[in-house]
């Protein structure tokens, strides 16, 4: 056996072999080997450096017989008391009916995740991870990727658009956002340059520019691989991100059914009694219409709430440039870690910016100690 396991590592340290006279050599220690059907490699910790600096080197480079001889005793050593442990001769019931339950939850999720990931049409992939409970998808929750439009209500579809060649270098009359009295919303790597609050205005379906243009952003969708997963301190499922996300960039979209503000405040008061709210007001000049994550909605659905959030909204307008429905956009406020979670403020209000939905009694649960834990 030429592969160790960093779960075996871990459990048995007398198999990363220390050179007692390390001293005299440059190795320090060799960790582990494997054959790659070309070469036999080891894994080599050198003298004076990070466990970072650790590299991979083939066995003619290593001229430390005594360290490669130890490292292969107390290898077959380890191997020889793995084969003596005994196996349980029976698993118990309760331990046998939780495996299988959990062989079956990573089926279901596996097969919502695939589900999720054919629907849409973006870049980044979206992961679906419970490492907690048995608790599968949502149930009576509609993956969308735009807005679902309620009953009475219309998106009046734009009938211009800019003529530029070169909207970001030399816009014309300003392009989408100059015709509207606004400025141009992102530099040259796509981040937003304007601060929170202004609206964004991207070239849409009637502009000569075509998909790659530096003015459509948001139209091109999620960008960043991400993962829905159930938290462990009680707040449900949550949204990470399985890669590095650079700040001022777009994330996601905050995608729902549009319904009235008078039908959302009969909603309102039944997700109060429920715990729960995913009502957000487009309150951009009026506060008319409202849009409704709860039962149809994308990955933005299970974005958890912060005091210290690392995304922030913006109104957006593309095909639609009705000022009372905008598309709520998430960008970054500051770079995000890969494994990070994503969260934004429910609290948020602003004059010119969406607020999540008032009047409602609401608990909140972030890890922040001095979070209120509540907002009305």
């Amino acid at each position: 056996m030429k592969l160790i396991s960093d779960r075996l590592l871990r459990q048995h340290n007398g198999l990363m072999i220390y050179n007692k006279m390390e001293q005299d050599f440059v190795i320090t220690k060799l960790i582990f080997n494997y054959n790659n059907y070309e070469n036999e490699l080891y894994l080599v910790k050198w003298k004076g450096y990070p466990e970072s600096s650790n590299t991979w080197e083939p066995r003619r480079n290593l001229k430390c017989i005594d360290l490669l001889n130890q490292f292969w005793e107390d290898l077959n050593a380890e191997m020889q008391r793995q084969k003596k442990r005994a196996a349980p001769r029976r698993l118990d019931p309760a331990t046998v009916s939780q495996l299988i339950q959990r062989a079956k939850l990573r089926q279901t999720l596996k097969q919502w995740e695939t589900h999720l990931n054919g629907l849409g049409t973006h870049k980044g992939h979206i992961y679906v991870r419970n490492q907690v409970d048995l608790e599968g998808p949502p149930k009576n929750f509609t993956y969308i990727n735009d807005y679902k439009v309620g009953d009475g209500i219309m998106l009046n579809e734009v009938s211009v658009g800019c003529e530029c060649t070169d909207c970001l270098g030399n816009p014309v009359e300003g392009c989408c956002a100059g015709a509207s009295q606004h400025k141009f919303a992102y530099n040259e790597l796509g981040q937003v340059r304007i601060r929170p609050g202004l609206p964004i205005y991207e070239c849409n379906k009637r502009c000569h520019c075509g998909i790659d243009c530096p003015n459509r952003v948001v139209q091109r969708g999620i960008q960043y691989s991400l993962c829905i997963f159930k938290t462990d301190n009680g707040r449900g499922w949550g949204v990470k991100t399985m890669e590095r996300i650079r700040k001022n960039t777009f994330v996601m979209e905050y995608v729902g059914e549009i319904i009235t503000t008078e039908e959302a405040d009969c909603r309102g008061h039944i997700y109060d009694k429920e715990g729960a709210t995913y009502l957000f007001d487009l309150d951009y000049v009026d506060d008319e219409y409202t849009v409704d994550a709860a039962h149809y909605g994308n990955i933005s659905h299970f974005v958890n709430h912060s005091c210290d959030p690392n995304l922030q909204v913006y109104n957006v307008f593309i095909d639609n440039l009705d000022e009372r429905l905008p598309r709520i956009a998430f960008f970054a406020t500051r770079g995000i870690k890969a494994g990070e979670e994503l969260t934004f403020d429910y609290k948020m209000k602003s004059k010119w910016g969406s607020a999540k939905k008032k009047n409602l009694a609401c608990v909140l649960m972030c890890s922040l100690e001095p979070c209120t834990g509540l907002f009305s």
